[in-house]
């Protein structure tokens, strides 16, 4: 064990922690005023709901030492994980700060998908989705990749979860909107304060780098290139997203340079520790021009209410940097790996990666439509007409995010 890098882990554990309150933020600003309290309490109960559903079954079906679809249950309610490293999947730190590293990761993803949902589904049935897709989706999907499944054998690479978090969110969260539908077209989400989202934002972009670095387990060459290519993404990202922006609409927005940069990020997580300094900024500006057409253009083609772009940005930006990562990836980048179709014109490195991003896509479709349909037999998904009229602050969670009324009598009192 090196105590350097258990220094170095936790730190990043703590980075990652803070992006769960930041996208809570992020979202909350995006939406009505009356639903703000409701928007951020769906990331927030995340942090409490995984907890417990990671401690139990999702880090051993996630990280247990099993067969290639799913981990063993030796770490079931983390039996054997301590302050004792495991040769395996942590030897350089502790296993138990590994286990809350990588739990994380699953915590964010859940915030991610409630972005596709916000303002739409009702709190209870909600909560019960986090907890059975936490283990029967998450789980499996990052023991295929990370814990020596089926496609950590096939040889795809994924450094920080471009696969296993981002896509896996990012589709499921498309297919519950999908599911859970519009009660009207007056009920798309209206941003009422950008600047809560700009700081949610900003959390999250400082978080990226305890994402993204962490996990390279140790401050070593790779994990600075996984460092410098993060941060060249995210404004790369916005570059991409701005130009786009500027040439069709002639405005930059705040909240489009945001999303640029969510964009840049998302693209560049599963190549971080992989790829060169220019192929990152190539691949994050493709990401950020990519995911603005598809908001933009090809979401309003469709006609389907992803509420606050979760598939968008998440979904689109981890299928697109999954792929590239691919083309991209560089042996003189980091030794470990092979070169990718860029440098070898080898087609079937490109191939395993697409059949790997499609069988996660499927996975989550058919999975995400199964737990909801089940939670659909007993409760209804979506917000009644009424709640939507309302808000679902004062009926769900009896509070208000505004006190405009207390305000408004004060300032009457202070006229006369």
């Amino acid at each position: 064990m090196h105590i350097s890098d258990t220094i170095f882990l936790f730190l990043c554990t703590l980075l990652v922690w803070l992006m769960t309150p930041g996208l809570s933020l992020f979202y909350g600003g995006l939406v009505q005023s009356k639903n703000a309290l409701n928007t951020v309490m769906q990331s927030m109960a995340a942090i409490i709901l995984v907890t417990f559903v990671w401690i139990t079954v999702g880090f051993t079906i996630s990280f247990g030492h099993g067969n290639l679809w799913f981990g063993n249950l030796n770490f079931l309610g983390l039996n054997h994980v301590g302050f004792g490293i495991d040769k395996d999947i942590s030897p350089h730190v502790p296993l138990a700060l590994f286990m809350l590293f990588q739990m994380m990761f699953c915590t964010i993803a859940i915030s991610i998908l409630s972005g596709s949902i916000a303002e739409k589904m009702k709190f209870i049935p909600y909560l019960i989705f986090v907890v059975i897709w936490t283990a029967l989706v998450y789980s499996p999907v990052a023991h295929w990749v990370w814990g020596g499944g089926w496609i950590n054998k096939l040889g795809v690479l994924d450094f920080a979860g471009g696969t296993v978090v981002h896509i896996t969110s990012g589709v499921s969260g498309l297919v519950l909107a999908i599911m859970i539908g519009n009660h009207s077209k007056d009920d798309i989400p209206t941003p009422h304060n950008l600047i809560i989202t700009l700081i949610g934002g900003i959390f999250v972009w400082v978080g990226w780098y305890g994402f993204n670095v962490g996990s390279a387990f140790t401050f070593d060459q790779i994990a600075m290139l996984a460092f410098t290519n993060t941060v060249l993404a995210a404004s790369a990202g916005a570059f991409g997203w701005l130009l786009l922006e500027y040439l069709f609409k002639h405005t930059t927005s705040l909240l489009g340079l945001l999303l640029g940069v969510l964009a840049g990020l998302v693209v560049i997580t599963p190549a971080a520790g992989y790829v060169s300094y220019l192929s990152a900024i190539i691949m994050a500006v493709i990401g950020g021009a990519s995911c603005y057409v598809v908001i933009n253009y090809i979401k309003v083609k469709l006609k389907y209410n992803d509420a606050l772009d979760a598939f968008g940005i998440h979904g689109v930006g981890g299928i697109i940097g999954a792929i590239l990562t691919a083309v991209f990836q560089s042996n003189k980048a980091n030794p470990d790996i092979d070169n990718g179709f860029l440098y070898t014109g080898d087609i079937h490195i490109l191939g395993v990666q697409i059949l790997c991003v499609s069988a996660v896509i499927i996975f989550s479709i058919i999975m995400t439509y199964v737990i909801a349909r089940t939670i659909k037999l007993f409760a209804p998904l979506s917000v009644t007409k009424e709640e939507t009229k309302i808000g679902l602050d004062k009926i769900v969670h009896g509070e208000h995010a505004y006190f405009y009324g207390e305000l408004n009598r004060f300032n009457r009192q202070i006229k006369r």
